[in-house]
This record gives C-alpha cells, sequence and structure tokens, in this order.
C-alpha cells in the first residue's frame, strides 16, 4: 500500500499539462534530432533522472560558450598584441583585453571618478557594468608583463560571463513551463557564442532574462527591481516597459505595471544615485558619448554615410534615428492595442528591441545578444531562427573581414566596402525577417507555436488569461472566438466580447 500513489496526486498529474515536444512539432528540431538519436519517444520518462531539461540546456550553453573560448585562441596567444588586422582577420577581436589598460583598471584607477589619459576621459560604459569590470580587474593580478594581466583579465571576465550564460539558459528554459526545450535555441545560437566575450552585454542579457522570468511567475515587482538592474548595465532593457505598459492598460493590471515601474526606478537609482552625486561628470560620460557618437559600424546609416558626397551630421543622425523609433513604437503600441487577440509579452519585447537595433546609428556585433532569449521565447521556429542566426553570422564574419581591409594597408586583406554594406544588408534582412514573423503570429494566433500548444502567454504573468478591457479598432467589436485549424490543431483566437472603447 505504501508504494502505491494517493488518488490527489494521482489527480494532480491527470490535469497536469504535458510539456511540448519540439521534436514533434517542429520539422526542424525533428531532423536535428537524428545526431542525437532521433525524436524523443512517446514511452520516455521525462523528468524521471537527473538529466533534467534545465540542466541539460545550461550544460549546452556552457559547452557553446566554452567553443566561442576556443574560436579567441589565436587572439589570446598574440593577435591582440601584435600585428594591427591579425585579430580582425581571425575574427577574434574583444574589447576585454585592451580596454584593461585603455581605460585605467591596470593603474588601479576608479571608474568614473579618476580622469583617464587619452580621449577618452571617463569610462564610457553604464555604472553597474562598470562595477562588473572593476570586480573583474580585482581578481586579475597586478604583476607581471602587461600581456599576461591582459590574457588573465579576459579570462576573468570569460568566467564571470559564463555565469550570466548559464542564467540565461535557466531562465529562458524556465520562463515557458511547457516548453522547456525552447531554451536550445539560446543555447545552441552560433552567434551567440562568437560574441559572448566580445564586451559586457551578458551582465544585462542575463539580468532581463531574470526579470522575464519573475514576469512570468507573476512578480512584478522582482521583476521591476531586476530590470531596474538591467538598465543599469545597458541603455536597451527599459524599452520593455514600453511594451508591458500597454498590454497592462489592454488587460487593465495598472497596478501590477505600477509595482513594475517603481520597482526599476529604484533599484536604477540605487546603483546609479551615489556615482551621480560624487562623480556626475564621470557618470554622464555614457550618456554624452553616446549622444556625440557618429556614424558607426553596421547600421543602414553607415550605408548612408559611406555612399553620399554630403553625410548627415551627427546632430540630424540622432533626431532621425529618435523619430523613426517613436514612429515604430507608435507601430508596436498600435498592433498591441488592435491586434485580435492580445499580443503576447515576448512577442512585443522582441519587437521593440529589434527596431532600436534596426534603427541605431551603430550596430555592434554583440548586439544580437540582446534578441537572443527574446527570439527564443517571441517566435521557438528551429528554421526562423536558424535563418536569423545565419545572416548575424554572416554579419560576425563580414565588419571582421572588413576592419581586415581597412587596417591592412596597401595588401587591402579582407571585404571591401560594397562587400561590407551586403553583410549590413544581410544582418538588416535577418532581423526584419523574424520581425515579420512574429507580427504575421500576433495577427495569426493559429501560427504562433506557443498559441499552437494551447498556451495564451506564458511568458505573461498576470496577463497570461486575462481578460482584455481596452481595445481599439475592429478588435473591439463583439464576436464570437474564431477557432483556426493549423496541422490538426485546433487554435481559438479573437474575442467573446468587447468591454473597451473601439475607434
Amino acid at each position: 500500500m505504501c508504494g502505491m500513489p494517493s488518488a490527489e496526486s494521482t489527480q494532480a498529474s491527470v490535469h497536469e499539462p504535458e510539456p511540448v515536444r519540439p521534436t514533434k512539432e517542429d520539422k526542424v528540431a525533428a531532423v536535428g534530432s537524428e545526431l542525437i538519436g532521433g525524436p524523443l519517444g512517446r514511452r520516455a520518462l521525462l523528468g524521471s533522472s537527473w538529466w533534467t531539461p534545465v540542466r541539460v540546456i545550461a550544460l549546452v550553453a556552457i559547452g557553446m560558450f566554452a567553443l566561442g573560448l576556443v574560436q579567441k585562441a589565436p587572439c589570446y596567444n598574440g593577435a591582440w598584441f601584435f600585428g594591427a588586422s591579425s585579430q580582425y582577420t581571425h575574427a577574434c577581436y574583444s574589447d576585454i583585453p585592451h580596454l584593461y589598460q585603455g581605460r585605467g583598471f591596470a593603474d588601479g584607477l576608479v571608474p568614473y571618478f579618476d580622469r583617464l589619459p587619452g580621449d577618452m576621459q571617463y569610462l564610457e560604459y553604464p555604472v553597474l557594468t562598470g562595477v562588473f569590470m572593476e570586480v573583474a580587474s580585482w581578481l586579475t593580478p597586478g604583476s607581471g608583463a602587461i600581456q599576461d594581466q591582459e590574457q588573465w583579465y579576459w579570462m576573468v571576465n570569460a568566467g564571470m560571463l559564463m555565469v550570466c550564460v548559464s542564467v540565461i539558459a535557466v531562465c529562458v528554459t524556465r520562463t515557458h513551463a511547457r516548453r522547456p526545450w525552447d531554451g536550445l535555441l539560446v543555447a545552441l545560437a552560433p552567434a551567440a557564442a562568437l560574441t559572448a566575450t566580445i564586451n559586457w552585454d551578458l551582465l544585462a542579457v542575463a539580468l532581463t532574462a531574470s526579470a522575464m522570468l519573475m514576469w512570468s511567475r507573476g512578480r512584478s515587482l522582482a521583476f521591476g527591481v531586476l530590470l531596474g538592474l538591467a538598465t543599469a548595465a545597458k541603455l536597451y532593457p527599459f524599452l520593455l516597459l514600453g511594451p508591458l505598459m500597454v498590454l497592462c492598460w489592454r488587460a487593465g493590471r495598472w497596478r501590477e505595471f505600477g509595482k513594475a515601474l517603481g520597482g526599476a526606478i529604484v533599484a536604477w537609482v540605487v546603483v546609479n544615485g551615489p556615482v551621480m552625486l560624487f562623480a556626475f561628470e564621470g557618470w554622464s560620460k555614457f550618456y554624452t558619448f553616446s549622444q556625440e557618437r557618429g556614424v558607426d559600424f553596421g547600421s543602414f546609416w553607415l550605408i548612408m554615410a559611406q555612399n553620399t558626397d554630403d553625410p548627415l551630421s551627427t546632430d540630424t543622425v540622432n533626431t532621425l534615428a529618435t523619430l523613426l523609433m517613436l514612429v515604430c513604437c507608435a507601430a508596436v503600441a498600435a498592433l498591441a492595442l488592435t491586434a485580435p487577440r492580445r499580443p503576447r509579452f515576448a512577442q512585443l519585447a522582441f519587437l521593440i528591441v529589434a527596431v532600436f537595433i534596426l534603427t541605431n546609428k551603430v550596430y555592434s556585433p554583440q548586439y544580437v545578444l540582446w534578441l537572443v532569449p527574446l527570439a527564443a521565447l517571441a517566435r521557438p521556429k528551429w528554421r526562423d531562427y536558424l535563418i536569423w542566426q545565419a545572416c548575424e553570422v554572416a554579419y560576425f564574419l563580414g565588419i571582421w573581414l572588413y576592419l581586415a581591409y581597412t587596417t591592412s594597408g596597401e595588401a587591402h586583406k579582407g571585404l571591401p566596402t560594397d562587400g561590407y554594406h551586403w553583410a549590413i544588408a544581410l544582418h538588416l534582412l535577418g532581423t526584419l525577417y523574424l520581425c515579420v514573423m512574429v507580427v504575421r503570429d500576433i495577427f495569426m494566433p493559429d501560427r504562433d507555436p506557443v498559441r499552437r500548444s494551447g498556451d495564451d502567454d506564458p511568458s505573461g504573468g498576470v496577463l497570461d488569461g486575462a481578460e482584455d478591457v481596452f481595445v481599439l479598432g475592429p478588435a473591439a467589436r463583439p464576436r464570437q472566438q474564431v477557432t483556426a485549424q493549423f496541422d490538426g490543431t485546433p487554435v481559438q483566437w479573437g474575442r467573446p466580447g468587447a468591454t473597451g472603447g473601439s475607434l
């Protein structure tokens, strides 16, 4: 009798939703699974061993990160230190070792407080990233040749960034409870492995992924605190508050949004406040540098500037880029309020960060890390994800070959300007393609892999399954829900009635 399950536990297990198997619903995932023995069988004992999805995906992510470290080996062994273009021809450039001495860490200077020699008077990174860089410098031996110190500094940062990679993989895996294997999209992303140790972006990405997990669990205050910390490490995470506000408006969840906003503001002020008060000039360098920086790598603005005899001024580009971003934000808000079914939070979060990247005057290759976890949650479809990743890998190679061309003198080894423009176009088109797929899913929920599985908004927290209270346009008209068929799976969309305003 003691080995028999109780009636209560049996009833709970009967009603527990079955995890989604990507090899069952995704043809590309099914084909790819042949490398490890084929799709998961019907009689597989899920969750009955140590090898849970979270652990498997975290280990895969660490393995891919390690491969990215191996890819940097030619630079670690000398290309960072000898030869103008060697680090570009090997496509293994990283800011980390160069900034150890270039930003005063080798000399024990305190970021934001101590003025730096040279053109960059203060550290041009947000405060929490500066703290991350400073902690890594404390763990770096201060004796020996400067090359040895820079190698140590890069390795220390790599170890700290590996922790961030693990956090990202675990958070994405757990955000959609019934879709844990979508975390493999993040763990196996080739562009992420290649760009992980170029800069310190993974810190902000890890905090943002943690915030998304907290929101999916209904912990709005924790979400706000983590998002505020993420914004203290990189500027882009604050953009997620815009889509969240519109979704909470549509669902009438203003209290939860207020807690998230308040938590974000308090966390950001706690990190930035002391530096603002006692070293305002150093603290503001990140913002003034971002404003004064000219058109740079990876943007369509660069293509325009390099194909005209009279390029736009930096102030004009700043104004136009801001206006274009505001137009895109308005379009995302309109999409959120007029869609036949309220969009998922991850979908709008991906779109708002993507349009920021597309309209910005600079695109560094590591910026792809911002989108990797959001793309996995917004459009967990292997074919589309891999198409986008292929475009990003092509851009990763393109920018280094272009820099090799411009730094190799008369030899001109690498990719000329026209070729680099094609690499930029490929990056832009790949990101736009994924945006189009997400927008199509919003207008046609039966095409959304997440909603085809029977979920509403598993990353939406209090928004998941909530009724609409404010809708605009045709979606506000009372009508019956529409049930569409896709691969034999019924997906309901539309609304049974309207309780909000209409236009």
